[in-house]
């Protein structure tokens, strides 16, 4: 069998390789993790045991390497931009400028519902009134006024739009102010927000409901978005079953029904779901046969009798860019690089440590392969102590309150009741943090209520 290449790092890369989307992407390259030194080839047998934590990377480092990799991914694959549809560019990230196609307002359009007047008051009000979608009604003459509702085209020569609360008939029908009344009041004027060929939004912009609606406005039907990352999972595991109690030392797929909504959280599409079992020909069939991206395993990253990811790496010929990260939970976790330009993470097998893989590894390689921005790195005081690993940076799940990240219970690798209910993960470095002591967060996708909530 062909052995491991591995590398804990790599050569920055330049060039992003998405067309000019991903210039963004290279502008805002994220905190700058500490360095770190190129790895060894993975031990093997019992020498492997005492080595394990030597070799693991540090976690601002391996999360460093993700975005390197993804870089190099998306030179490689010189992935075109797409013309996406409206309805269907939520979450994606603009790969040409959006422009105005129009003015707007195209036309001088009423803010309000009241009366278009000209000239000074009182008024002679006309029998026909003006409807937004309806033909510009007739010019008006000084004296006259015309009922008018917002967004209708207002007549030409108005001088301004006397709101409904501010008009008022006396008995022959004549419209008076109750105000006074100032030139331009009311009136939307053509190309207030913007005139045709102005640039509304520049590449490498996050499409949110409110560029949606921006674009539909200026008069697109499509954008030009960068293409989501394709991402196959493949939950590893026989004693894993998909519904019911758990009986007879199964236990209940928590990974399968949780990790597809979070990746297309991350901007990913999410191309198949495949449950393989402890079956390494059929993990290397899925493997090699998979026109993914992104390859993400569940399970299967130790040492053990039937983890067979290591192996089924190692078949292929499988060049292991992180081999283990120093984090709780989810140290066993692991970035490849397969032959033809694909990656693979490989999670840990128990829910919460599964979850730290995702963030660490997952994460800063999607964003990137899907020319997202970085976060902006932010932190808060945790309102209590949080022990330390004494090597190892731990994630812990926190609720945000006021100005504070309160730490929360059920935080073991194999459990999802806290991070349920978390709004981020604090990131708590070796040796632990006091109470008020700022500590950095990852944010959770959803927690924000912004673009992250887009699981479809």
């Amino acid at each position: 069998m062909t052995a491991f290449r591995t590398r804990a790092g790599e050569e920055a890369e330049d060039d992003l390789g998405i067309e000019e989307a991903l210039a963004l992407v290279k502008e805002n390259p994220g905190p700058t993790p500490p360095s770190h030194a190129p790895q060894p080839t993975r031990p093997t047998g019992d020498s492997a045991k005492g080595t394990e934590h030597h070799r693991a990377t540090e976690w601002h480092a391996a999360r460093s390497v993700a975005e390197r990799a993804a870089r190099a991914q998306a030179r490689a694959a010189r992935r075109a931009p797409l013309s996406v549809p409206l309805d269907a560019a939520l979450g994606l990230t603009l790969a040409a400028p959006l422009t105005a196609l129009t003015d707007l307002p195209s036309f001088d359009t009423s803010a309000m519902d009241g009366w278009a007047v000209a000239g000074p008051g009182p008024w002679t009000v006309r029998a026909e009134g003006a409807l937004a979608g309806h033909a510009e009604p007739a010019p008006l003459t000084d004296g006259e006024a015309l009922r008018i509702a917002t967004g209708a085209r207002v007549p030409r020569d108005t001088t301004a739009v006397l709101r409904s609360e501010h008009g008022r008939t006396d008995a022959a029908g004549r419209l008076h102010a109750t105000r006074e009344v100032a030139h331009g009041q009311d009136i939307r004027p053509r190309g207030q927000e913007c005139r045709g060929g102005d640039q509304l939004l520049p590449v490498g912009t996050l499409v949110t409901p409110a560029v949606l609606g921006l674009a539909a406005a200026a008069g697109y039907d499509t954008v030009t978005a960068v293409p989501r990352p394709r991402v196959e999972l493949l939950v590893l595991g026989d004693e894993l079953l998909t519904e019911g109690l758990p009986r007879e030392g199964r236990i209940r797929d928590a990974l399968g029904p949780m990790l597809p909504p979070w990746l297309r959280a991350l901007g990913a599409e999410v191309l198949a779901v495949r449950r393989i079992g402890d079956d390494a020909e059929a993990l290397h069939r899925a493997v090699a046969d998979s026109a993914a991206d992104l390859i993400v395993t569940t399970g299967g990253t130790a040492a053990g009798p039937v983890d067979h990811v290591h192996p089924v790496l190692d078949r292929l010929g499988a060049e292991l860019l992180v081999d283990g990260v120093k984090v709780r939970p989810g140290h066993p976790m692991l970035l490849a690089r397969i032959g033809d330009g694909r990656h693979l993470v490989g999670l840990p097998g128990n829910p919460l440590a599964a979850v730290s893989g995702l963030l660490t590894l997952a994460e800063p390689l999607l964003r990137t392969l899907a020319a997202r921005p970085a976060p902006e790195p932010y932190a808060l005081p945790l309102r209590e102590a949080v022990s330390g690993h004494p090597y190892d940076t731990r994630l812990v799940p926190v609720v945000l309150r006021d100005e504070d990240a309160v730490p929360l219970r059920y935080s073991g690798p194999a459990m999802l009741r806290g991070v349920a209910a978390a709004d981020a993960l604090a990131v708590v470095p070796p040796g632990g943090v006091g109470a008020a002591q700022e500590t950095e967060l990852l944010d959770l996708p959803w927690a924000s209520g912004g673009i992250g909530v887009c699981f479809t």
